[in-house]
């Protein structure tokens, strides 16, 4: 007979004494594992007649019973001591305010876009949008530029692949927003009265250009629209935009494919001890292009040019960006430096618009 009250006994001491889950493991398998004394005991019960092997069977498995419900007992006392002591190490006051989500700032160019919609959007003009992969008659051809002109050139114009033997001129990386004015006067007829802001491209880097950048173009296409009313308009604009009483702009003859005649436009202003200051001084700076719409153009886009004319503009929003705010160098705008944006950006609640300011 197996003296079955020693053995438990002896384990449950054990058990009781055992301070970590290592311990513990070993008590288990000294009592339960393949070579334990309680598994070696089992083992012998065939040996026993069946009157016998039935009853210590039975004592044997109650025993057994006994002996890993306490080991699970101790495990689980084991897990929740651990629990209590790093609770009181790791503690958490959850009477302390959340720690504040960092915002993330408007990009200025996103921000004078916004800007330049509201100014324009006072003075009746609609956006306009295009793709940036644009068909070479819409870039080129639609605008009067002639097979012959430089920006025509792999030097100036980022070209997309043809396959071999496609022999169709190829799409190109728009180089302005200009063949967005076709597509609108093709979509819209005339009259008709929008900007065309987006992302343009050419192969140019260095501290006031770079490969990829921003331009804003406006239309304005009537019966009666003259140079009149586009220096009006680019005047009213300045105003706005750079938030001065008085500006002074001076068109300077110059040429572009399709316009005619056409003007590049300078600004009045000053730079005394590093502040620029717009309206004032006597620097002149350019900062567009403009004139008004080639018959050509005109035609192209099925506008009667017999009944309609108008006049056109073009200007850089990255560098209008860096006029305003202070920006010395373009690149910047591109470098997603964090150190940057948090600087020069602008809260996601400033919405520019003319009646709460420009410039929030």
């Amino acid at each position: 007979m197996t003296d079955i009250d020693s053995i438990r006994g002896k384990y449950i001491v054990d058990i009781a004494a055992a301070n970590d889950e290592a311990t513990l493991e070993e008590v288990r398998l000294a009592a339960l594992g393949k070579k334990g004394e309680i598994s070696l005991i089992m083992r012998a019960l065939g040996a026993m007649d069946p009157q016998e092997r039935q009853t210590e069977g039975a004592r044997l498995n109650l025993l057994k019973d006994e002996i890993d419900a306490a080991l699970r007992a101790r495990k689980a006392g084991l897990a929740d001591a651990a629990l209590d002591a790093r609770l009181k190490d790791e503690w958490l006051d959850v009477t302390l305010p959340a720690r504040p989500l960092r915002r993330g700032s408007i990009h200025p160019v996103s921000q004078v876009m916004e800007e330049l919609t509201a100014i324009f959007a006072d003075m009746g003009f609609s956006v306009a949008e295009g793709p940036q992969v644009e068909t070479d008659w819409y870039n080129f051809d639609a605008l009067n530029i002639p097979p012959e002109h430089p920006a025509r050139q792999e030097h100036d114009t980022f070209f997309m692949n043809r396959a071999e033997g496609d022999d169709r001129p190829p799409h190109v990386l728009r180089t302005h927003t200009s063949p967005v004015q076709i597509r609108a006067m093709v979509d819209q007829g005339a009259p008709i009265r929008v900007i065309a802001p987006g992302r343009v491209y050419r192969m140019d880097m260095d501290q006031t250009h770079t490969p990829m950048f921003h331009q804003v173009e406006g239309l304005a296409i009537g019966r009666d629209i003259s140079m009149a009313n586009l220096k009006w308009v680019l005047e009213e604009f300045c105003r706005a935009f750079f938030e001065v009483e008085e500006v002074e702009l001076r068109f300077r003859a110059s040429h572009f494919p399709f316009t005619e005649p056409s003007a590049e436009v300078d600004i009045r202003y000053s730079n005394v001890g590093g502040q620029l200051k717009i309206g004032q001084g006597d620097k002149w700076m350019e900062i567009l292009g403009s004139g008004m719409v080639h018959p050509k153009v005109l035609a192209a886009a099925g506008v009667d040019p017999t009944e309609f004319q108008g006049f056109a503009f073009g200007m850089g929003i990255d560098r209008l960006a860096m006029l305003k705010y202070g920006i010395p160098d373009l690149r910047a705008f591109f470098e997603s430096d964090l150190r940057w944006l948090r600087h020069y950006g602008f809260a996601p609640l400033d919405i520019p618009d003319l009646a709460g300011g420009l410039s929030l």
